[in-house]
C-alpha cells in the first residue's frame, strides 16, 4: 500500500476490481458502511503490531494486514455481515 493513498481508496478500488464494476458505482458507499476514519486511523496506528481487520462490503471479504496490505476475497460462510479486529 501506498502511504499517500487512503486504505479507504485502496478497499474500495481492491473491491470495485473484485465484484467488476467502477468504483463509483459501489452501493452502499463505503462510508456509511465503515467509519473510514477511524480505519484509516486504525491500521495506521497498528502497524507491524500484528493486528488484522477483517469486514464484509458489498459481497466481498476485506483483509487488511498489518503492513496494511488490502485483500479482497469472497466472504466465507462464517464471516458473511461481520466486522472483526483481530
Amino acid at each position: 500500500m501506498s502511504n499517500s493513498v487512503p486504505i479507504s481508496i485502496e478497499v474500495v478500488r481492491g473491491v470495485a476490481a473484485h465484484e467488476g464494476v467502477d468504483p463509483l458505482d459501489l452501493e452502499p458507499p463505503l462510508h456509511e458502511v465503515v467509519d473510514t476514519d477511524a480505519l484509516e486511523a486504525l491500521v495506521r496506528s497498528t502497524r507491524d503490531s500484528g493486528v488484522t481487520v477483517e469486514f464484509t462490503y458489498c459481497g466481498a471479504r476485506v483483509r487488511i494486514d498489518e503492513s496494511g496490505a488490502v485483500e479482497v476475497t469472497p466472504p466465507s460462510s462464517d464471516s458473511e455481515g461481520s466486522a472483526a479486529v483481530e
